[in-house]
C-alpha cells in the first residue's frame, strides 16, 4: 500500500506518489523559514495542515470535473495536491505575498492551481454568531476574493478550511449561506482529523482511522 496513503485503501500511480512527495517536502521547507523569518518575529494565522491526512481525505473524493476550494491556502501545498489528483483547484489567500509563494510553488510542481488574494467573505457577508460574539477571528477583513476568482461560492463542490478556535460556527454559516446544498465542506481539526460536512450536518469521514 502506497505510504502516502496509508489508510485510504487508494493506491496511488507512482509518479503522481513522487510528485506529491516533492510538493510536500518543499512545502515544509517553505514553511521553516516562514516560522524563522516571519511568525517568530511577529504572530501569523498561517500554519500547515497535516498534508498526508489531507491526502488520504481527498482521495475518495475524486470524480471528474469536481471543483475545490481552498479557504486560506497559505503556502498552496493543499490546493496544488488537489490539483494534482484531479480536482479544478482554487485557493484564497488574505497575505498576497504567501499568493505569490503559492504561484510560484504551483509553476514549479505544474500545476494549473489558481490562487487568488482576497478575502474568503462574500461580498455583503455579515457574521452573527448566536452568542452575540461577531468576531471573525483570524479570517480578517479585506475584498472578497470570489469576483478574482470568477466564481461565486455555490461554484465548488469542495471547499476545505483550515478553522481557528471559535471560527468553525462561522465557516458552517458561510457554506449554508452561500454554498451549493450538496457541497462537502472540510475542516481540519485538533490532533489532524478532518471534520466532513454536508448541508450543515457532520458526515463519516470516508476514510479509515
Amino acid at each position: 500500500m502506497d505510504r502516502l496513503a496509508p489508510s485510504s485503501g487508494i493506491a496511488l500511480d507512482p509518479v503522481l506518489r513522487a510528485r506529491l512527495t516533492a510538493l510536500f517536502d518543499e512545502g515544509w521547507e517553505i514553511w521553516r523559514r516562514f516560522d524563522v523569518e516571519v511568525r517568530q518575529r511577529e504572530w501569523h494565522p498561517f500554519v500547515p495542515a497535516d498534508y498526508e491526512r489531507m491526502l488520504q481525505t481527498l482521495l475518495p473524493l475524486r470524480a471528474p470535473g469536481r471543483r475545490f476550494l481552498e479557504w486560506g491556502s497559505g503556502a498552496g501545498v493543499i490546493t496544488i495536491m488537489a490539483d494534482l489528483l484531479g480536482f479544478e483547484a482554487y485557493g484564497i489567500e488574505l497575505d498576497e505575498g504567501l499568493v505569490d509563494t503559492a504561484r510560484g510553488l504551483a509553476e514549479r510542481h505544474g500545476s494549473a492551481a489558481r490562487f487568488q488574494a482576497g478575502s474568503l467573505l462574500p461580498s455583503g457577508y455579515r457574521w452573527r454568531s448566536p452568542t452575540a460574539d461577531d468576531r471573525t477571528g483570524t479570517i480578517g477583513e479585506g475584498e472578497s476574493a470570489y469576483i478574482g476568482l470568477g466564481r461565486p461560492l455555490d461554484d465548488f463542490h469542495l471547499v476545505y478550511g483550515y478553522p481557528w478556535d471559535g471560527e468553525e460556527p462561522l465557516m458552517l454559516d458561510l457554506m449554508r449561506r452561500y454554498g451549493d446544498p450538496g457541497a462537502t465542506l472540510l475542516l481540519h481539526g485538533g490532533g489532524g482529523t478532518v471534520e466532513m460536512f454536508r448541508g450543515g450536518r457532520r458526515v463519516p469521514p470516508l476514510v479509515r482511522t
